[in-house]
């Protein structure tokens, strides 16, 4: 066991354990993060900060689902920087739009994100599940614990919510 001081607080936590955790899915989290907020000094802050929490917590802390745990927390992270980013009304300009000049494929990405931050986090975590991360309405109900008819539906109403964001958004720059 290995006993970290963070803040006053003593953690203990199995570095073996840890080792494993952050060898295997380190690359996952950090891939999610920046699908979503298309940034990777973002995608590294959040994947730093999921498993800083993860090594806070008690030893003998066991997860059901360690990959699903882990997706979901840089999704709900992501979505963080992108509410905070929305509110701050400041985005970034990534690496792409920098060497290659493309406003048209970097103005749609920031719609798109601006639209994706609006989301309740159920409706994001389930959509970048499905369109991101590529998983079936059956992997992700059995993930979340909820009925594949309630996956499509919601996938159908954020579907048709990120449409009207979007038209709105152009056809508010007319």
């Amino acid at each position: 066991m290995l006993q970290l001081a963070t803040g006053g607080e003593a953690v203990h936590s199995n570095v073996a354990e840890f080792s494993r955790l952050f060898d295997q899915y380190h690359g996952m989290v950090f891939r999610t993060a920046y699908r979503l907020t298309g940034n990777a000094a973002d995608a590294e802050d959040i994947l730093q900060n999921i498993f800083l929490r993860l090594i806070r917590r008690p030893s003998g802390h066991d997860f059901t689902d360690e990959e699903s745990y882990l997706r979901r927390a840089a999704i709900n992270a992501s979505m963080d920087v992108l509410r905070a980013r929305q509110t701050n009304s400041a985005f970034p300009l990534d690496e792409a739009s920098v060497n290659t000049g493309s406003s048209n494929v970097n103005e749609m990405r920031d719609c798109l994100r601006r639209a994706f931050a609006r989301l309740t986090p159920r409706s994001a975590e389930i959509f970048a599940l499905r369109y991101l991360e590529d998983f079936t309405n059956q992997q992700i109900a059995k993930m979340l614990d909820m009925s594949q008819v309630l996956v499509a539906v919601t996938l159908h109403r954020t579907r048709r919510q990120l449409q009207k964001e979007i038209r709105s958004y152009y056809e508010g720059r007319s």
